[in-house]
């Protein structure tokens, strides 16, 4: 790979962007706002406000592959990308020597490290580096990102990035961005669940659960998630900002993992039964924080409600 070509290109590049959904949207904006030239796919029809602005709607991903110097995907899971890539009319048919693919879907590690094998045997390099803030952190351009791949390509995609998220860390090689998701979507689930206990019992207690949420906001047991998926479950809003159904993914990720390597996660486990209880109830499109439904449920108790 010419590092210095891409240097140069990542000043003003033509930059491509498959995947425009609830994330996909304002990440490709951000690019699109800094000056790059973008060519976009989707499924569905690209959004109108990103062609408006000068975005290319492009017939397929080879077709984003051949325009672009740097192709981005953001889809829902590892058959998804798996597709994107190597399907008829796929990136991979459209790349050519010194081009660099990154996939900041969350997929399998062990995916990914085929993946980049794959995409590095046509000559582009590859990146792995999913991302955590959800809808409101791809919206504020303030996500954090975990990057798996070479340190000269993540150095020069890097100022890309930094128009995304304000975390971004070179973890290790190709599948280390993806298993350092993995390790935050375990965090990210059992804090929820210990936030839904705690609330719970705030509530049935008698104790008023907002109260109790700004109170601990001052504590040791302060978190992201007791400040925003606490009041999600104070207010009751539940409306997707991460849909269960794909942080169940991201624990059977976990899981499959944790099964291969011969490790117990059984907290993991419980998170991932309880994410199962919420879709039994029609649940695999709440956000993620109304794990605290299920809780909610077994006790008979609904948080807020006396």
């Amino acid at each position: 790979m010419n590092d210095q070509y891409l240097r140069e290109k990542c000043s003003v590049s033509n930059l491509g962007f498959i995947g425009l959904g609830i994330m996909g949207h304002p990440m490709a904006g951000h690019l699109q706002a800094a000056g790059h030239r973008m060519f976009l796919h989707d499924v569905k029809p690209v959004p109108g406000d990103l062609v408006e602005a000068g975005a290319i709607a492009c017939k397929s991903a080879k077709e984003v592959a051949e325009k672009s110097d740097v192709i981005f995907v953001m889809v829902p899971d590892t058959p998804h990308v798996s597709a994107v890539l190597f399907d008829k009319d796929g990136v991979a048919d459209g790349l050519s020597k010194g081009k660099v693919v990154v996939d900041m879907s969350s997929i399998s590690p062990l995916a990914t490290k085929e993946f980049a094998k794959a995409i590095n045997a046509r000559g582009a390099d590859y990146l792995d580096a999913p991302v955590s803030g959800g809808e409101v952190g791809a919206k504020a351009a303030s996500l954090t990102i975990m990057v798996g791949g070479p340190e000269k390509t993540f150095d020069t995609v890097k100022p890309l990035f930094e128009l995304l998220g304000k975390n971004i860390t070179l973890v290790g090689g190709n599948g280390d961005g993806q298993t350092t998701k993995v390790a935050n979507q375990i965090i990210v689930a059992l804090t929820i669940e210990a936030v839904g206990e705690a609330l719970l019992f705030a509530s049935k207690a008698g104790a008023d659960p907002a109260l109790v949420r700004k109170a601990l906001m001052g504590g040791f047991a302060s978190s992201r998630i007791l400040e925003v998926h606490g009041e999600r479950m104070v207010k009751r809003d539940f409306a997707p900002g991460f849909r269960i159904e794909l942080h169940q993914k991201d624990l059977n990720l976990a899981l499959e993992g944790a099964r291969a390597l011969g490790l117990s996660l059984p907290a993991t486990s419980t998170a991932q039964q309880l994410f199962n209880a919420c879709v039994a109830h029609g649940g695999k499109a709440w956000d993620h924080s109304a794990m605290v439904k299920a809780l909610e449920l077994a006790a008979g108790h609904e948080i807020g409600r006396s």
